[in-house]
């Protein structure tokens, strides 16, 4: 009888979010006119919205694209929409009260907490998967057949999951790594 990897606690670090308005904005404006907005045009092309309630930072786009990133839950992002849609209609922007939020990509951390052989790994796993070059980046690099899931997995047997719209997924992708390395013989599950 084969036995089951036991679950992996999957931890979220970062969530890109976005919205948009019908409109274009005036970023040079809005940047000075946000209280904890900034806009230099050489540093970047939209406004750096830093709300000091959460961890969302938020980005303003002129073509009316609004992006969350740094939030480390939904709530966050939502609560970062609303104080800055608040802040909109304060200047006297209009601005619907419940934006459309899309989650693009969900950034999330697990731990195997057993050390892995990359070098082992880079055969075992297959070379149409992964991509592995250490001399360029420490991390062997997984992607998952048939997601949009990427695994960043490292010496430490820590891991890396990108491209998730959602914490399910991200576990999924985490229950499959370990599944897999247990297949290989590289865990004990």
């Amino acid at each position: 009888m084969k036995s089951q990897p036991s679950s992996i606690q999957v931890e979220i670090e970062n969530i890109v979010a976005t919205t948009t308005i019908d409109q274009e904005l005036d970023v040079a404006q809005l940047g000075a006119d946000l209280p904890s907005g900034t806009y230099d045009a050489e540093q970047f092309p939209g406004v750096i919205c830093r709300l000091p309630t959460v961890s969302a930072t938020m980005l303003l786009y002129r073509t009316g694209t609004i992006t969350s990133t740094g939030a480390n839950s939904v709530q966050d992002v939502e609560h970062g929409y609303r104080e800055l849609f608040t802040q909109l209609r304060d200047l006297g922007i209009p601005v619907t009260e419940e934006p459309s939020i899309s989650i693009e990509n969900l950034v999330s951390s697990a731990d195997l907490e057993t050390s892995l052989n990359l070098n082992a790994l880079a055969i075992g796993l297959g070379i149409e998967d992964i991509e592995y070059e250490p001399e360029q980046f420490p991390g062997l690099v997984y992607r998952l057949e048939e997601t949009s899931l990427v695994v960043l997995l490292f010496n430490s047997g820590k891991l890396i999951i990108t491209g998730a719209k959602t914490k399910a997924q991200a576990q999924m992708g985490a229950k499959r790594v370990k599944s897999r390395l247990s297949e290989l013989g590289v865990l004990n599950a």
